[in-house]
């Protein structure tokens, strides 16, 4: 991550070409790091779905889907806490953007970032976060947030225009599958893979 512009081009190759991922139903790290290649925040246990329990249409799109619940998280200081709700994780191959959902008493709240497309070597998982987050309440409500963090960001980091491009294009992709709730946008499948990570894992916690 040290030459993060070298990094930010391989990543636009593999976009181009098209991202290729093996089938790795074990456990996920999954680290985001800064524009800057500073790491920000670590997901130190993750499952990853394998692609015989995928819907056929998630299959298809080749989505990265992982399941944590109580997973340990590392900030970039090195201060630790557990997450709260089970969490369904998608990452889409080539986009700008990926989405949690988590799993709540009151319904599937939907946190997605706006993000580098993902970059899998080994079992781990890398993107860059770029600040933005989009929000989807069990209700249907979009809030979108930290925008001052973004703005902050896009001076301190010197975001290019063709990044700046590519978050808003992200940002906006990602607003009309919300809109059209296209996939992963389906409740019944968060919780197929939710309980589908119970009967595998759930034991283990």
């Amino acid at each position: 991550m040290a030459n993060r512009c070298a990094f930010l081009v391989y990543l636009e190759e593999r976009e181009s070409k098209g991202a290729i991922f093996m089938d790795h139903p074990d456990n996920f790290i999954i680290k985001s790091f800064k524009h800057n290649g500073r790491l920000h925040r670590i997901w130190m246990e993750n499952r990853r779905v394998p692609r015989s329990v995928l819907a056929p249409a998630h299959a298809e799109m080749d989505l990265i889907v992982t399941v944590n619940s109580r997973t340990k998280i590392v900030e970039a200081d090195g201060s630790v806490w557990f997450s709260r709700s089970p969490g369904v994780s998608f990452f889409l191959p080539g986009e700008w953007y990926n989405i949690v959902a988590l799993v709540e008493p009151a319904g599937i709240r939907y946190y997605c970032n706006a993000a580098s497309p993902p970059y899998v070597y080994g079992n781990v998982l890398t993107y860059i976060d770029y600040d933005l987050d989009m929000i989807l309440t069990p209700g249907g409500d979009k809030h979108l947030v930290d925008q001052e963090e973004y703005e902050r960001h896009k001076t301190s980091f010197h975001y290019s225009p063709a990044v700046e491009k590519k978050v808003q294009d992200g940002l906006q992709k990602l607003t009309d599958r919300i809109d059209k709730r296209l996939a992963p946008f389906e409740e019944e499948w968060v919780m197929n893979y939710y309980h589908w990570w119970k009967k595998e894992w759930g034991d283990s916690k």
